[in-house]
């Protein structure tokens, strides 16, 4: 519990609080309405999976610059398969999310391959995947799939808690245990922090890099699926805006741009704080740049108060290694 209260995660939880706290006393408690609050987390639930889709990544020391792109791609794909060629909705959306998982690995692949930074390898990817988008659905809005879908895309528990804000926290939860409690995790997050250490311990970097991408793309394939049921259609501009906010939610979180860490808790509380700040915008009437002003303000910052603590603890680690060679000589 100490361990927590010193954390990021806790200094997110405090904010998003009063933030939370804040909003609901400016808008006279109209936040605390149902309808409200299922609006609320109903916008949150993609926002928090794109954010871990490049959490992912970044636990590697790799970037996904073809997050929205990916997840776009995907969308369009399921939409134009349900409206226009009559597939059933579960072979659609089962397609759709092995679109976006295929993208994911071959990204890898390519990154392992041509031993290219990611950030090129996703830029290429990204621009080939919007052509591809707007091949598929052009300037029209695919809206003409079965009206099931678009049900449980607005459809919440007593009300207030919508089902697709669950699957978000559902896959949250399955990506956490996954990286902290089993092999395969440990090692991508080993990977990440110390690729040299990793590989000298026997684990494949390589691998590593490929789950990674592969994983992420698997998230944006669900993040496409909750996107359809919550949308009224497909369009060409969808993921268009998912850039910004899957880098903001795991940075503001305390993920390292370096690699190693995750930072699932973090990911989700930042994505709630995210979502408060365009609130905030559109309840004190505030122009949308506003938003991308002051989200662009706090992943820099959190970005230059990460390399900082990354330098302190590097010089902790110098300071300590002479006393640890005294006491293995006095030994």
């Amino acid at each position: 519990m100490k361990r927590f209260a010193r954390s990021t995660e806790m200094t997110l939880l405090v904010i998003g609080i009063v933030f939370f706290v804040g909003l609901v006393i400016a808008s006279g408690g109209d936040l605390l309405a149902a309808n409200s609050l299922r609006v609320l987390l109903q916008f949150l639930a993609v926002p928090i999976l794109i954010g871990l889709a490049q959490m992912v990544v970044l636990a590697v020391g790799q970037l996904n610059l073809a997050v929205g792109a990916i997840g776009g791609f995907a969308a369009a794909a399921m939409g134009v398969l349900m409206a226009d060629h009559g597939v059933p909705v579960p072979l659609a959306l089962l397609i759709g999310f092995l679109l976006a998982g295929v993208v994911g690995l071959l990204n890898g692949v390519l990154v392992v391959l041509t031993r290219i930074n990611g950030f090129i390898v996703t830029l290429a990817t990204m621009t080939i995947l919007l052509g591809v988008q707007y091949r598929l659905v052009g300037t029209r809005t695919v809206d003409a799939y079965p009206q099931g879908l678009k049900t449980f895309g607005s459809a919440a528990i007593f009300g207030v808690v919508p089902w697709i804000f669950v699957v978000a926290l559902i896959v949250a939860g399955l990506l956490a245990v996954l990286l902290k409690r089993t092999v395969p995790g440990r090692q991508l997050l080993a990977s990440g922090g110390n690729p040299i250490a990793a590989r000298l311990s026997g684990i494949s970097n390589d691998r590593s890099v490929i789950v990674a991408h592969a994983l992420s793309g698997a998230i944006l394939g669900i993040a496409a699926i909750l996107t359809v049921a919550s949308s009224p259609g497909v369009n060409k501009s969808i993921g268009g805006d998912w850039l910004l906010p899957s880098f903001a939610a795991p940075i503001i979180g305390g993920a390292l741009l370096t690699g190693g860490s995750a930072v699932v808790l973090g990911t989700v509380l930042a994505a709630f704080i995210v979502r408060f700040v365009d609130t905030a915008r559109a309840e004190f009437s505030l122009e949308p740049s506003w938003v991308n002003f002051v989200v662009g303000a706090v992943v820099l910052g959190s970005v230059v108060l990460g390399q900082v603590r990354t330098r302190r603890q590097d010089r902790r680690s110098v300071v300590k290694s002479p006393d640890v060679a005294v006491a293995g000589g006095v030994s």
